[in-house]
C-alpha cells in the first residue's frame, strides 16, 4: 500500500470558524479591493470593510427575517458577487447553507430542501422561483422564501435595522471548528444525492494551510481572479473563501458565452476552471485560425508548444531551432491567446475531469501553468493539487498540506486529514460504508509515481470488463476524444461486451465553425450532422488518436454519433459537466445494443 502524507504548514484552531475569515482579513486589509462588480463596460470595486459591512446587515435581516442559529437555509443562484454576500451572511447569522445548483429541477429542490430540513431558501431570478415555488407543496418545513429578483434581500436589510451588532457578533461565534458549515448534495451521477456535512475546520483549515501551499498563485501584489464556474458546487465555494481569506480580488460572470470579453476586462492573474474550459478555448483559437486560413500554423505552432514544454518540465536542453521557432510563434500565436485571456494569467486551477497531457504542455508553453488537482465534494474540494515550483503535467500533483492519501490494494485511492467531510447526512450506512477507519474512500482508481505525483485512471465502479475479461477504464479513451473540437461529450460502453465501443454527441456550438471550415453547411442540423462523412470520419479521426494510448483489446470498435445533445437539463450531465453514465446508459440502451448486433472484424468500423 502506497502512502503520502504532508504535514499541515499551519497551526490548527480548532475554535475558528469561517466569519473569522472575514474578520481577520478586514482588520489586516481594510480598503484592499476584496471583489469587482460589473459597472458599464468595467468593474467597480468593492473593499474588504464594505463587504463585512454588506455581509452584516444582510446577517441581521436573516435574524429580524426569523432564522435562528444552527437553521438550514437553500440558495439558488448564478454566480454572481450576491452569491458570496448571501454564503457570508448566512455564516455571520449562526445558520448553515444548503446550495442549490441553478439548473436543479423541483424535484431536486424538493429533495434537497426536504432531506436537510431547511427552514427557508432564497432564491435569485423569476424562473427560480418558480421551481421553488413547484415544490414547497412537498416542503411543509419551509416557512420562508425570498426571491432576489423581487428586491427582497433590500427588503431584508431594511427589516433587519433593529438587530444589533452585539447580536450579530454572539450568532457568528456560536460555532466551533467541528460544527456544520454548509450542507452539499453530492450532484448524483451515481444514484440520489447525498449531504455531504462539511465542517467548518474543513473550510478554515483547508484555506490556511492551500494558501501557504498556492501563496505564488494567491499572495501576489495585484491578485485577482474572474470566477465563472458555479458557486454551488464545492470547488468554486472553497475558492470564493480561500480569496477572503487570501485577500484575492474576485469577480464573476454567470455567463460562460460572455466569458472572453469578461477576461479582456476584468484581466485576472488566475483562473478556477474545468477541464472543458481549456479544451473551448484551444479548439476556439484552432478552428478562427482555420477560419482565417491559418490552420497549417496554428496547428505547427501548437505542436511546437507542446514540445517544447516536454523539454522544459524533463529538464532537457531546447534545441536551438525549437527554441528559435518557440520564440517566433510566442510572438505571431501564443500572446494572441495570451491577450483574448486578459493578458495577465500565469496560473489556471483545474479540476473536476482528467485535463489531458497535450492540453497542459500547450498552455504551460503559452505562458499559464495548469496546476491541475484532485478531491471531491466529500473532501471539501482538493486532496491534491500541483503547485508553482511542484507540478508534474499529467498529473493531479502532490497531497496537499494537512492531508493523507494512500492507494489500496485493489488501486483505490482514499484520504484523510483537513479536508475531509464528517458524515453524509442522515445516512449512516452510506457513511459506513465509505470509510475503512478514518480514510474516506473515493471510488477513484490512481496510482503515485516515486516524487508523490497522483494519477487518477479512472471511476472504480466505471471500470470496463469486456466479455473477454480484460479490464479498460473508460476515462483513458474518452478524455482524448473529447478534445476534438466537433466531439461534445463521449461514453465508452463495452462491459461484459465482446469488444469496446462508444456513444459520441457532436459539440453543437463548434459544429457550424468546423462545418464552414471543412466546405459544408454551417447550419447542418444535428440529424443531419450525425450521418454525414466528413463528420464522420473526423469523429473516427480523433478515435484514432484515443485508440493509439491501448492494447488492440482496450481499443474502440465501433461508435454511432448520436443526433441529439447531452446537457445539464436533459439529465444527462452533472452540474459541473460530469456525465452521468448509469442515466445515459438507460436511456440509450437500444443504441448500445444495436452497436453489439452485427459482430466486427479486426478493423474500426462505425455504425450510422
Amino acid at each position: 500500500m502506497v502512502q503520502f502524507d504532508t504535514p499541515a504548514v499551519v497551526a490548527p484552531d480548532p475554535q475558528a470558524n469561517i466569519t473569522d475569515l472575514l474578520v481577520e482579513r478586514v482588520k489586516k486589509t481594510p480598503q484592499l479591493a476584496l471583489f469587482a462588480v460589473p459597472d458599464g463596460d468595467g468593474w467597480r470595486d468593492i473593499t474588504a470593510s464594505e463587504f463585512l459591512n454588506q455581509v452584516v446587515a444582510l446577517a441581521k435581516g436573516l435574524v429580524a427575517g426569523g432564522i435562528e442559529p444552527g437553521d438550514k437555509v437553500g440558495f439558488i443562484a448564478r454566480t454572481t458577487y450576491e452569491w458570496t454576500l448571501v454564503d457570508f451572511a448566512i455564516f455571520f447569522a449562526g445558520a448553515v447553507m444548503v446550495p442549490i445548483y441553478e439548473t436543479s429541477s423541483s424535484t431536486q429542490i424538493a429533495w434537497n430542501l426536504s432531506d436537510s430540513g431547511a427552514v427557508a431558501c432564497i432564491c435569485e431570478s423569476a424562473d427560480h422561483e418558480a421551481r421553488l415555488q413547484e415544490a414547497l407543496a412537498e416542503l411543509p418545513n419551509v416557512r420562508s422564501t425570498w426571491a432576489m429578483h423581487n428586491g427582497d434581500l433590500d427588503a431584508l436589510i431594511e427589516k433587519g435595522t433593529a438587530i444589533t451588532d452585539d447580536e450579530i457578533e454572539r450568532r457568528r461565534s456560536i460555532a466551533v471548528g467541528a460544527d456544520i458549515a454548509t450542507l452539499i448534495y453530492t450532484s448524483g451521477s451515481t444514484g440520489r444525492p447525498k449531504g455531504c456535512v462539511l465542517t467548518h475546520s474543513n473550510f478554515v483549515e483547508l484555506s490556511r494551510n492551500s494558501a501557504e501551499a498556492l501563496k505564488e498563485v494567491v499572495a501576489k501584489p495585484g491578485v485577482s481572479t474572474l470566477l465563472f464556474i458555479t458557486t454551488a458546487h464545492v470547488f468554486a465555494r472553497l475558492i470564493s473563501i480561500l480569496n477572503v481569506h487570501a485577500g484575492v480580488k474576485t469577480g464573476h460572470q454567470p455567463d460562460t458565452k460572455q466569458l472572453l470579453p469578461a477576461l479582456g476586462s476584468f484581466k485576472p492573474s488566475y483562473l478556477l476552471a474545468v477541464p472543458r474550459v481549456f479544451e473551448k478555448v484551444y479548439n476556439s483559437a484552432e478552428q478562427k485560425a482555420e477560419a482565417g486560413g491559418k490552420g497549417k500554423i496554428f496547428r505547427t505552432a501548437a505542436h511546437t508548444a507542446i514540445e517544447h514544454s516536454k523539454y522544459v518540465q524533463e529538464g532537457r536542453r531546447v534545441p536551438f531551432m525549437m527554441g528559435l521557432k518557440f520564440r517566433l510563434f510566442d510572438k505571431l500565436v501564443y500572446s494572441k491567446l495570451r491577450e483574448a485571456m486578459g493578458g495577465r494569467i500565469e496560473y489556471a486551477v483545474s479540476g473536476s475531469a482528467p485535463l489531458g497531457e497535450r492540453l497542459g504542455h500547450f498552455f504551460h508553453s503559452i505562458g499559464v501553468d495548469i496546476l491541475e488537482g484532485y478531491g471531491l465534494t466529500e473532501t471539501t474540494a482538493p486532496a491534491t493539487v500541483n503547485l508553482p515550483g511542484k507540478s508534474r503535467i499529467g498529473t493531479v500533483g502532490p497531497v496537499l498540506p494537512g492531508v493523507g492519501v494512500r492507494i489500496a490494494e485493489d488501486g483505490e485511492i482514499e484520504v484523510r486529514g483537513i479536508d475531509v467531510f464528517q458524515e453524509y447526512w442522515r445516512n449512516p450506512e452510506a457513511t459506513a460504508a465509505a470509510f475503512d477507519g478514518e480514510w474516506f474512500k473515493t471510488g477513484d482508481i490512481g496510482a503515485f509515481d516515486k516524487d508523490g505525483f497522483l494519477r487518477i485512471t479512472g471511476r472504480k465502479k466505471e471500470i470496463i470488463v469486456t466479455a473477454g475479461g480484460k479490464n479498460v477504464a473508460p476515462a483513458a479513451l474518452e478524455d482524448p476524444i473529447r478534445a476534438n473540437p466537433i466531439v461534445g461529450q463521449v461514453v465508452v460502453v463495452g462491459d461484459q461486451k465482446p469488444f469496446i465501443s462508444a456513444l459520441v454527441t457532436l459539440d453543437p456550438e463548434m459544429l457550424p465553425t468546423w462545418l464552414a471550415n471543412n466546405g459544408l453547411p454551417a447550419d447542418m442540423s444535428l440529424d443531419d450532422a450525425a450521418s454525414n462523412e466528413a463528420v464522420r470520419a473526423e469523429v473516427q479521426k480523433a478515435i484514432d488518436v484515443a485508440n493509439a494510448f491501448v492494447s488492440r483489446a482496450e481499443s474502440i470498435r465501433k461508435f454511432v454519433i448520436l443526433p441529439t445533445e447531452w446537457t445539464e437539463a436533459s439529465g444527462h450531465l452533472t452540474p459541473k459537466m460530469s456525465i452521468k453514465r448509469n442515466v445515459i446508459m438507460a436511456d440509450f440502451s437500444d443504441e448500445v445494443d444495436e452497436l453489439y448486433s452485427v459482430p466486427v472484424s479486426t478493423s474500426n468500423v462505425s455504425l450510422s
